[in-house]
This record gives C-alpha cells, structure tokens and sequence, in this order.
C-alpha cells in the first residue's frame, strides 16, 4: 500500500535577496517567502551569511538588512507593528512583499509548484536555495 501523500496544493513563492550595493546589482539570498491559500499560509524563514555579504560590500549594513527581514516576517504573520502592509489578505500581502524595490532586501521572481506541506516545503526551499 503507497502510504505517501500526493502534493495537491499550489503555491507561490519568491527567494529574499539581500543587495548591499543596490548600484552594482549584486545579490545574495537570504531567505524565501511561500503563499499558499489553500492551506491560508504565508511565512518567510531568512539566514544570513554575514561572511557572503561582507564579500560583496565590506561595509553592509548587517543591521539593516537584518531589520528588514525581520520585518518581512512581521508582515507574513500579520503583526500589528507591520502596520498597513501587514493588515491586508494573505493574497495581498504576498503580492506587496513581492512587488519590484529598490531597497536592500529585494524579492526575486515568483515561481509556483504544489505541495503536500507548504511549512515543509519552505525549509527545502530555504535548504536547497539559501543555505
């Protein structure tokens, strides 16, 4: 008997990319944002390679870039310290964490795929893409 659970829920994703020289265009991911609405989740999970970041900025700003996706997971969780980003749908605040920036943490593009677990899903992204 194949006891194995078939990946039956869409989702969308999007890698974090901090850019310490927003000039230069150079990026290094730093985490990974996934929606799913049928399972009502929204969630960021982040790591930072200080060393990776020093390497393409000595002088990053590891605060900053820290604060920011922290705030990205305030956001993702509906924290009222988000303020009116974090108050909307899941829906509307994936699409406004994931419209186009100039800022530090940048999202990249959005690609979909289903899943079981979108919660175990996240960590493999994160494994397979960020750390």
């Amino acid at each position: 008997m194949n006891t194995r659970v078939s990946p039956s829920l869409g989702f969308d994703y999007a890698l974090l990319q901090a850019v310490p020289r927003v000039d230069r265009g150079e990026r290094i991911n730093v985490g990974a944002l996934l929606y799913c609405k049928e399972a009502d989740f929204l969630a960021a999970e982040v790591h930072i390679d200080a060393a990776r970041l020093r390497a393409l900025d000595p002088e990053v700003d590891l605060t900053g870039v820290a604060d920011a996706l922290q705030a990205i997971r305030a956001i993702c969780a509906g924290d009222p310290e988000a303020g009116r980003a974090g108050a909307g749908t899941l829906r509307s605040r994936f699409g406004w964490l994931t419209a186009p920036r100039s800022a530090v943490v940048q999202t990249g593009p959005v690609h979909g795929g289903l899943t079981a677990d979108p919660t175990a899903e996240l960590v493999r992204l994160m494994d397979r893409l960020v750390r």
